[in-house]
This record gives C-alpha cells, structure tokens and sequence, in this order.
C-alpha cells in the first residue's frame, strides 16, 4: 500500500474516531438533560398535586405564585400557607409519585415556624430491600416562607442512570469498536513501519550482493577462457558451472531491484517506436536455447508480421523473457512451449503457451500477486521469488494492456497480452510517457 493511501486512512480513521466520539459524547448528554427535565416535570406535577390535595384537606387555598422553588437539583420546596399533617402529607406524597411513575426514594421534612427548623419526616422507599451508605436527613429551611415541606430525592442520579441503561450499553460496544478501529490504525502503521525496514533490508543487501557477483563474473570468465582450464575437461566443466549459476544469482538479485525500482518509482519510462518482430525475435533466441539444454521444443509463429507498436523496449522485453521463463520452469522435463502472435481489430496479440503443470482455478486470480508462488506438488526445482507475474501485471496495467491468462491443470498455461497498435504522433508519445510514469507504481 503506497504511502499518501495509508496517511489518507489514518487520517481518515482519526477524523471518524473523533466525530463518533464528537456524536456520542452529545447524544449521551442530550439524553441526560432529555431525563433530567422529565424527571423535574414530574415531580414539579406530582408536589403540585400533593400541595392541592392538602389545601382542600385543609379547606384552604393555595399561593397564588411561589408553590415549588428547587433549591438544588433534587430538593424541593412546597409551600402552601397552611399546617401539614405528616402523616397525610406521607400519603399524598407516595400515591403522586406512584401516580407520575416515579417510583423513586424520597425524604421530607416539614418546617415547625415555632422552632424556625425543618422537623425531619421520614426516608420512604418503593424497594424491599434496605437502602445503605444513604446521607439522611440534609434539608435545608427556607427563611422566605412560613408554611412549607422539603422532598429530597436522594437517588436522583441513580435513577437517572437506568434511564439510561441502553444509551450505556450502546456507547460502551461503540467505545469497543472504537478501541478495536484505533488498533487496526496502529497494525497498518505498524506494518507499514515494518514493510519499509524490509524494503531497505533487502534493498541494501541485494545492491551489497552485485559487487561480489560482478567480481565472481569476471573470475569465472578468465577460468573459463584459459587455455589450461579448456584443456582439463573437469575443471572447464566446473568453471562453467560457476559461471551459469553466477548469472542466474545476477539474475534474481536483478529481478529483486527492479521490484523495488518498480514500487519506488526510480526508474526512467521511455517509450518508442518499437517494431515487434525484433523484441520476438531476441526473446526466441534466449528462451531457445534453456529448452534445446532440457531436450524440449520451442514453437513460434509471428508470420513475417511488422506491427509497431509504443512501448519501453526494456520493459516489453523483460515482460516477454519472464512469460517464457515461467513457461519453461513450470513444464515437465521436455518442455514444448508455443510463442505466437497475431493482428486483429487493431490490436496485437502475443501469446505464450506451456503444456506444463497448470495453474487450479481458485489459484488463477493470485498469481499476478507480489510473492505469490503455485504450488507445484511433487515437481521440485522451481526456484524463485514469486515476483515475475507480478511485474508482468505492473507493465501491462501501465502501458494499458490487456493481460489473460487461462489454465488447466496438468494442461498447461496460456497468458496472451493484447497490444493496441495506434498511428503515432508527438502527442501520443508524450500523453503515454504521462500515464506510464503515474500508473506504473499505481
């Protein structure tokens, strides 16, 4: 995953973390102001009807203005300009709160204007069960009124709390969530931090390895020149041993440096006027000889064709070597490979052919993958790292070209690249430098 792809996801992880958090944080309050006014209003409903039901019990009249003063946010002053009865006082209170369905504990007190104190009632539950670590008893006079009770709701929060019970349920699978989301973030940073050192790693290591195998190169090439060495079979065959398994090395350190250059973007595109006839003509050679060493046969037909094509010549031939070069590894011992191409509805179709090994179904949409290597069963051998396809699929998807591949196992293989062949013109030249550069690390 390029960089600007992974900052643009941790931004956008961040900025949805915070506005899920932003949200909930404003539901959750909005929730709590929701209850808390609807439990003021009852209990504003259920005092006023208690303070009118002791009026007519006392054959007076209530206060025109100034019945229910809150002096805090769960105690309550009711005034009403006659003597309380307590005990009737007890019994208006809970069938009001029964009746608003607020079944919730409460403590009153009545104030004596004899004494100028509040005479403490009682502390009333709806619950069985015994309240404990309760704070009794703290209610405050009113010195402005003359006849008046105090209700104190002393598990006011509590019952706020279960109100919200879902709301809390809710917001803690979403703090998960938002844990697990926020972990995720820091996994891709991580991996990402780990895929650079692995990059450098083998980065520097494969540059560290071109030294000795150019200097390896150049000793086996005097071995093998010598004349004491070709006139002593044994060490000629042993020279040339070491000079062929130096280029295949030289080879898969190089393929290991063009990946990097490729996800890099350090390398120079440069298309040209290519005429297809040579780059098929240099891949036949090449490829000729690996099967004539294993006794197979190489298959080629292009018929005298002369299409041009706009490419990069190093590209469109490395694509070419490494189709043939997977036709021939993934072959049994006597590999009959066909290299065709032909012209139809202004394209250019080239196509490699095996009767090798096969590629199964459900593996077919993985092996243009970075890595990525078919089993092969009991056929060994088969070396390298699994990034050949996966440079073809980059240079095809850069130059727009239509990649297929279609396989039967124990069957062979067929990848056919289609080729649009276009009039050239400076503006066509320079439009596909432009995409070339943008998509081929894309």
């Amino acid at each position: 995953m390029k960089h600007n792809v992974i900052n643009k996801v941790v931004l956008l992880g961040i900025l949805t973390i915070a506005g899920i958090i932003g949200i909930q944080s404003y539901w959750m309050i909005s929730t709590w102001n929701i209850n808390e006014a609807e439990f003021n209003h009852k209990v504003y409903r259920s005092l006023y009807q208690v303070a009118k039901s002791l009026a007519e019990y006392n054959e007076t009249q209530l206060p025109q203005h100034n019945i229910i003063n809150q002096r805090s946010s769960n105690y309550f002053i009711v005034n009403i300009e006659s003597e309380i009865d307590a005990n009737v006082l007890e019994l208006f209170l809970r069938r009001e709160l029964e009746a608003n369905v607020l079944n919730i504990d409460f403590e009153y007190a009545v104030f004596d204007c004899t004494t100028d104190k509040m005479v403490y009632g009682d502390y009333c539950t709806f619950s069985p069960e015994p309240k404990e670590n309760v704070e009794l008893g703290n209610l405050p006079s009113y010195e402005e009124l003359t006849y008046y009770f105090g209700v104190k709701f002393p598990g006011r929060p509590g019952y706020l709390y279960s109100r919200m019970q879902l709301s809390a349920i809710l917001s803690t699978i979403l703090l998960l969530a938002i844990v697990f989301f926020g972990y995720s973030i820091y996994v891709i940073l991580r991996q990402r931090q780990l895929s650079e050192l692995q990059k450098d790693f083998i980065n520097n290591m494969t540059h560290e390895f071109k030294t000795p195998i150019s200097t390896i190169k150049v000793s086996a090439d005097v071995f093998v020149h010598t004349p004491f060495i070709k006139e002593n079979p044994r060490l000629w065959k042993y020279a040339n041993i070491v000079k062929s398994q130096n280029e295949r090395l030289n080879q898969q350190v190089e393929k290991v440096l063009q990946l990097a250059k490729i996800e890099k973007g350090s390398f120079g595109i440069k298309p040209e006027k290519l005429n297809i006839e040579e780059i098929l003509e240099t891949v036949e050679q090449s490829a000729a000889l690996q099967i004539e060493k294993r006794g197979g046969r190489l298959e080629s037909n292009w018929g005298g064709m002369e299409a041009v094509i706009i490419a990069d010549r190093l590209h469109l031939t490395n694509v070419m070597h490494n189709l043939l070069d997977n036709a021939i590894k993934y072959s049994r011992s006597a590999p009959v490979v066909k290299l065709w191409a032909e012209q139809s509805n202004g394209n250019l179709h080239i196509s490699v052919s095996d009767q090798g090994v096969g590629i199964a179904k459900d593996l077919q949409s993985k092996v243009f993958e970075k890595f990525f290597r078919v089993p092969t069963g009991n056929i060994h051998g088969v070396k390298g790292f699994g990034i050949g396809l996966y440079y073809v699929k980059k240079i095809c998807n850069a130059h727009r070209w239509n990649l297929h591949m279609s396989s039967e196992v124990n069957q062979g293989t067929t990848i056919r690249i289609s080729i649009p062949i276009r009039p050239l013109s400076k503006g066509y030249l320079s439009s596909l430098l432009r995409r070339l550069k943008h998509q081929l690390v894309g």
